[in-house]
């Protein structure tokens, strides 16, 4: 049965117990990294991974915390002799700027580099990223600071659906991209530029008629900003849960 792993819950400002938010969707067929930071492959391996058995890789947008570890990630598995292909999705401007960065460290001198595919997605609602028998997967638009898009993907062993809205502020097209959801994971920053607050996701959690909230992206350690769940919970009838590293959600 497909699953998905919790990497990092963190917003931009890491922890020691929560890395920046990233995710990994495991199926039969496909493996699909969401966003890439720290070392990859090593967090992979913690999460009972094999970086073999990735698929895909989706990046939401070109900030730090979300893609900062994808030339670890690809220097990484051309050392260890991967050589099956990599598909990477991505608006146009994050997987530009996603060469530009490989072409700084010259990756294409790289001998023997395994091939790695860039596919880029259009700023159109539910956008098609990939099919399999695992699970089909959609992107749309979200807003914040920079283009930045928001998952959803449909389990076709299970019939259930989860959302993830990536950095954004609260927004419209997020309530349609969850749209009776059994899972929404929703990010929590802050009630700022580009963010959400607990409370204002689980606002959107309400309107969108989702089964269960995950609030993620929050801040932590000494940023914390006291107990998110009962900020949400006067919002959102449902269950809310804060996303932690290493949290596996079965679908």
């Amino acid at each position: 049965m497909a699953k998905i792993i919790i990497l990092g819950s963190s917003n931009s400002i890491a922890t020691e117990n929560h890395e920046n938010t990233h995710m990994v969707v495991v199926g039969e067929e496909r493996v699909m990294l969401i966003d890439c930071v720290s070392q990859p492959v090593l967090r992979l391996k913690r999460a009972g991974v094999d970086y073999h058995d990735l698929t895909d890789l989706v990046l939401t947008h070109f900030h730090p915390d979300h893609i900062s570890g994808v030339p670890l990630l690809l220097m990484d598995m051309w050392l260890r002799g991967r050589k099956r292909a990599l598909e990477i999705y991505g608006l146009p401007e994050t997987l530009e700027r996603v060469k530009n960065l490989m072409d700084a460290y010259g990756w294409e001198k790289w001998p023997n580099f395994f091939p790695v595919t860039f596919n880029q997605l259009p700023s159109n609602e539910m956008t098609s990223v990939l099919n399999s028998t695992d699970f089909d997967v959609y992107a749309s638009p979200v807003q914040h600071l920079v283009p930045t898009i928001g998952l959803r993907i449909n389990f076709s062993t299970s019939n259930k659906s989860l959302a993830y809205s990536c950095d954004t502020s609260p927004c419209e097209s997020v309530v349609r991209l969850a749209k009776d959801a059994s899972i929404l994971i929703h990010e929590a920053t802050g009630d700022l530029l580009g963010h959400s607050s607990a409370a204002q996701a689980a606002e959107i959690a309400t309107k969108a008629n989702v089964e269960s909230l995950y609030l993620i992206h929050y801040a932590s350690g000494e940023f914390a900003q006291g107990d998110l769940v009962a900020q949400a919970r006067p919002h959102f009838a449902g269950e809310t849960t804060l996303a932690e590293d290493f949290m596996t959600i079965e679908m």
